[in-house]
């Protein structure tokens, strides 16, 4: 189990020195080879990362999510890969750690917060991806077994990991037949196809998941039959909140490569920063990260309050990422032609802020969550004033 410093304070500044001395040195090596870089997650294991935001009697720091959010977004302006993966590894925990029961809590959380086992989530299919209540991957109980078949698509680490929450449909149609089952890497039946090719985030694995009459004991049902899509809409809102300080550590690294560039770079006998059309660029740049960072603290907060979040994490995804697309663009154009050529890594923030707008729901979803809610929102105060 991780020796981890008791307060945010103390592994902050320590995660900020693994980042300059060890993680950004390699990333531009790494994403071009399209490595993995799993020696780095185990020592992030070993530092305690890999559990921040749980509790402390089962290997976690107990972190509130608004400290754990800072680190992410830190490990993001370093190299993304590193900070999705301990994102999605944070998000794989969550059905286990919240509602599993005490002996599953007990066997699996040490490892799994620990940094000895490396997790992964498999929620989306072929066929289902922005409608995941459409589910089709089939779990059959067969005496102490599940019978599983049926195809997960884009599941991160696929490949690597030692774990996989699936989500199945166990009863009928919609999000009431569905179930959350944990499987083990080594499951007969369990095949993880080759990685997809990506035009970017390529250091982070993602693929298909084939489940072939796999056996998963029922010992593994995380939570009850039939609740596996609350457990997994749960799960969403934290994750997307993990996204949102992703763009936003990413969007702070390209501004931070602009401005370095624009005060050095100089045309017509000064530097290009200080014309008024580069300078206003990096202002607009500058003040919507900090728009966005404000904005997934405050749903931070609320979670940490016990507040419901959903429309709140929709919010600060949809922005922070949106945000991240334009600040990166914009740090390209910014550097001009150096910029569109890997001698600097803002062609690669670039297209690594893409799929940001596209993962853990895309952001088209995203603005139908927020419009969702605040139409329910206005039904209930309708409500409330009828009475």
């Amino acid at each position: 189990m991780p020796t981890t410093p008791a307060v945010p304070g103390e592994l902050l500044p320590r995660l900020r020195e693994l980042v300059a001395r060890e993680i950004r040195p390699r990333a531009d090596e790494d994403e071009a080879r399209s490595r993995f870089p799993r020696d780095l997650c185990r020592d992030l294991g070993s530092l305690g990362v890999l559990g921040l935001p749980y509790p402390q009697e089962f290997g976690g720091s107990g972190w509130r999510f608004e400290d754990y959010l800072r680190a992410i977004e830190l490990l993001a302006g370093g190299w993304l890969t590193i900070a999705e993966t301990v994102a999605v590894h944070t998000l794989a925990c969550f059905p286990v750690a919240t509602y599993g029961d005490s002996a599953q809590r007990k066997e699996l959380l040490p490892a799994m917060l620990g940094g000895e086992l490396l997790g992964s989530y498999c929620l989306s299919e072929p066929g289902a991806g922005s409608d995941a209540a459409s589910l089709t991957t089939r779990a059959v109980l067969d005496g102490e077994h599940f019978v599983v078949d049926g195809t997960k698509a884009w599941i991160t680490h696929a490949g690597h990991a030692d774990f996989y929450n699936l989500f199945v449909r166990t009863g009928a149609e919609g999000p009431g037949g569905i179930s959350c089952l944990l499987a083990d890497k080594d499951t007969p039946g369990l095949s993880p196809d080759r990685p997809e090719k990506k035009m970017g985030l390529t250091g982070s694995p993602v693929a298909q998941v084939h489940l072939s009459e796999a056996r998963i004991p029922r010992a593994r049902l995380v939570g009850e039959l039939g609740k596996g899509f609350s457990i997994a809409m749960s799960a969403l809102d934290r994750g997307r909140l993990g996204i949102a300080a992703c763009a936003v550590g990413l969007s702070q690294a390209a501004l931070d490569v602009a401005t370095d560039h624009a005060m050095t770079r100089r045309q017509f006998g000064r530097p290009v920063g200080e014309f008024q059309g580069v300078a206003f660029m990096l202002a607009d740049m500058a003040t919507a990260i900090e728009a966005g960072r404000s904005l997934y603290r405050s749903a931070a907060c609320r979670l940490d309050a016990g507040e419901d979040i959903t429309k709140e994490a929709a919010m600060a995804k949809l922005f922070c990422t949106d945000t991240a697309m334009r600040v990166t663009t914009d740090a390209v154009q910014i550097l001009g032609a150096v910029g569109y050529t890997d001698r600097y890594p803002v062609e690669r923030y670039m297209r690594e802020a893409k799929v940001l707008q596209i993962f853990e729901g895309t952001n088209q979803i995203q603005r139908l969550v927020i419009s969702r809610r605040l139409a329910a929102q206005r039904r209930d105060a309708a409500a409330d004033e009828n009475r």
